[in-house]
């Protein structure tokens, strides 16, 4: 398949867009839109930010028209590369932050209708005032944008119960790579009249087009919410606690997380506030939050868990959070721990995702395949409900991880090759972006790869949307 080759963001093609925009639709070249938060990519690209849907389908089809590649971008909190574009002819970079009006709330449907560009915390709040809960919650709620959220089918620390971006959505708005404006924001539970294309463009990273706005479910929040910090025996000890917990209250177990101690001594390592919630620092703890309704003690339940994880032999220690401050200080630190990790500096990290009855299977054996490399620290940890872990290698104590930056490649290979061969994923809510192009099609069966490339070409026949993410433009 030959593609016709892609043209530069001009100057004439800004003057070109500067008939269609108004003034303040443009913004300036720099790092807020062309670096990634790990500084790993340096992105490149003429910046539009455009108001309305409506600017949205014209700058599309000026782009289509020049074949002028476009790499929509939201609140840019993606870890893979997906909302940069390092190389190849200059791309417009559109960013959908003007798109940021809540247009509706239904409470007595559980519905909430937003912009692309509406951040997390802000929906988050309107729920609120509505008297419900928009349960999708991670590191980034001040930052990260609707449409990046369903772009790359974001996850976070709820997905156990309440589920990924995908399982919130209703339906979207996308502009298409040939301007065309498809209206998909019914508010329905049920809609079997063909192919569901709203799940199309859910996790596609902006390859297929444009998402400017999307029907969201709300939730009824809990009446009863409660916290604790349990150390356990073991990862294993960890799933066993689990069962355990939804034996007794089914989904009312709204996270379930699992921290090693590496990642506490991290946060302090780093000079990161935190009050630890235990001394000595067990090798694993799990963070558990309860939600349950009227009538029902969290606490209570939490106290019951703990003491039958006791004498199953699971845990040790446990805290159970006495007031909401100290809830929201388990959750600061637990929230805590990706910074830490910033400051130390990485070697490799990964986001992969495990069949629950394999989690410490792959804990067991990463560190005996990865030791030969060197003495390295491992810092695992993530949400253990839903199967995906966090498992970063870093160097030793006082040494400089650009040591060790040859090595990374091959760590990548260990991490990824194992979550494989045991059934997992190698990106379980970042995404593929730029960064696991090659792994995609590496461990992918090769006619999943067939059928992406076919609804690619199909929508998108010149390949003009995100050029080089997810798939190679050549």
């Amino acid at each position: 398949m030959t593609l016709p080759p892609l043209s530069p963001a001009s100057d004439a093609f800004m003057a070109q867009l500067a008939q269609t925009l108004p003034p303040e639709a443009f913004r300036p070249e720099s790092d807020a839109y062309l670096v990634e938060p790990r500084r790993k990519w340096q992105g490149q690209g003429r910046v539009v930010a455009p108001h309305s849907v409506a600017q949205v389908a014209a700058v599309v089809r000026a782009c289509a028209a020049a074949k002028v590649g476009i790499v929509p971008y939201a609140g840019g909190t993606g870890l893979v590369g997906g909302q940069v574009c390092p190389d190849g002819p200059v791309p417009l970079v559109l960013s959908v932050e003007r798109l940021n009006e809540i247009k509706a709330v239904y409470a007595n449907e559980n519905v909430i209708v937003a912009g692309a560009g509406v951040i997390l915390a802000d929906l988050q709040e309107a729920a609120q005032s509505a008297g419900r809960l928009f349960p999708l919650s991670l590191a980034s709620d001040g930052s990260a944008r609707i449409g990046g959220l369903l772009g790359t089918n974001a996850g976070g620390i709820n997905v156990l119960r309440w589920g990924n971006m995908r399982a919130l959505c209703l339906g979207v708005e996308v502009v298409l790579p040939d301007g065309q404006i498809w209206q998909g924001m019914r508010r329905l539970r049920k809609d079997n009249t063909g192919y569901d294309l709203r799940d199309l463009f859910i996790g596609s990273e902006g390859t297929l087009g444009v998402i400017t706005a999307a029907t969201l479910r709300m939730v009824a929040e809990p009446a009863q919410i409660c916290t604790a910090f349990f150390a356990v025996r073991s990862p294993a000890a960890a799933l066993e606690l689990l069962a355990l917990a939804q034996d007794m209250v089914g989904d009312g177990v709204s996270a379930f997380e699992l921290i090693h101690r590496q990642g506490f001594d991290f946060i302090t390592e780093a000079g990161l506030p935190g009050q630890m919630p235990f001394s000595p620092l067990p090798a694993w703890a799990v963070l558990i939050e309860l939600g349950l309704g009227r009538g029902s003690d969290p606490a209570e339940t939490l106290a019951e868990l703990f003491e039958t994880g006791m004498r199953q032999g699971l845990c040790d220690d446990g805290v159970i959070a006495s007031s909401q401050a100290q809830r929201a200080a388990f959750w600061n630190l637990r929230e805590t721990i990706p910074e830490g990790n910033r400051r130390i500096g990485a070697i490799a990290s990964h986001d992969i995702s495990l069949p629950l009855s394999h989690i410490a299977e792959f804990i067991d054996k990463a560190p005996e395949l990865i030791a030969p490399l060197g003495p390295l620290r491992i810092n695992c940890f993530g949400h253990l409900g839903d199967g995906n872990l966090h498992y970063n290698m870093f160097p030793p104590q006082g040494e400089s991880r650009e040591n060790y930056a040859g090595i990374a490649p091959q760590l990548s290979d260990i991490v990824h090759q194992l979550a494989h061969d045991l059934g997992g994923s190698i990106s379980a809510e970042h995404g593929i972006g730029r960064l696991k192009r090659d792994d995609l099609a590496r461990f992918s069966d090769p006619a999943k790869m067939a059928m992406m490339r076919a609804v690619k070409q199909a929508l998108d026949p010149d390949w003009i949307m995100n050029p080089g993410a997810v798939f190679a433009r050549d």
